[in-house]
């Protein structure tokens, strides 16, 4: 079976970093499309930085310049570097794949950043 398992949330203070990580496994991870979400409380989940299987990413505009989303396909890895953190980025992070109609969601790790 598939599975996503994300690590590397906790507290950080405005201005920190963290780096995300996923690690994926019953998949062949190589040829899926992969990326971040995060949802924040009374929020609908939302997209935040991906990486196509053949390594080109997106982000969204409000975390442009300040994350940076990264694949490891001999690890079956994906990472999120989060640099220059802010307050509104406090939420649980997903770990997301896809590939065609399929798409499998980590359980989420928490990201605070509160002073």
């Amino acid at each position: 079976q598939v599975q996503l398992v994300e690590s590397g949330g906790g507290l950080v203070q405005p201005g920190g970093s963290l780096r995300l990580s996923c690690a994926a496994s019953g998949l062949t991870f190589s040829n899926y499309d992969v990326g971040w979400f995060r949802q924040a409380p009374g929020k609908q989940r939302e997209s935040v930085a991906s990486i196509s299987s053949d390594y080109r990413t997106n982000y969204q505009e409000s975390v442009k310049g300040r994350f940076t989303v990264s694949r490891d396909n001999a690890k079956k890895m994906v990472y999120l570097q989060m640099n220059s953190l802010k307050s509104e980025d406090t939420a649980v992070y997903y770990c997301n794949a896809r590939r065609f109609s399929a798409g499998y969601w980590g359980q989420g790790t928490q990201v605070t950043v509160s002073s």
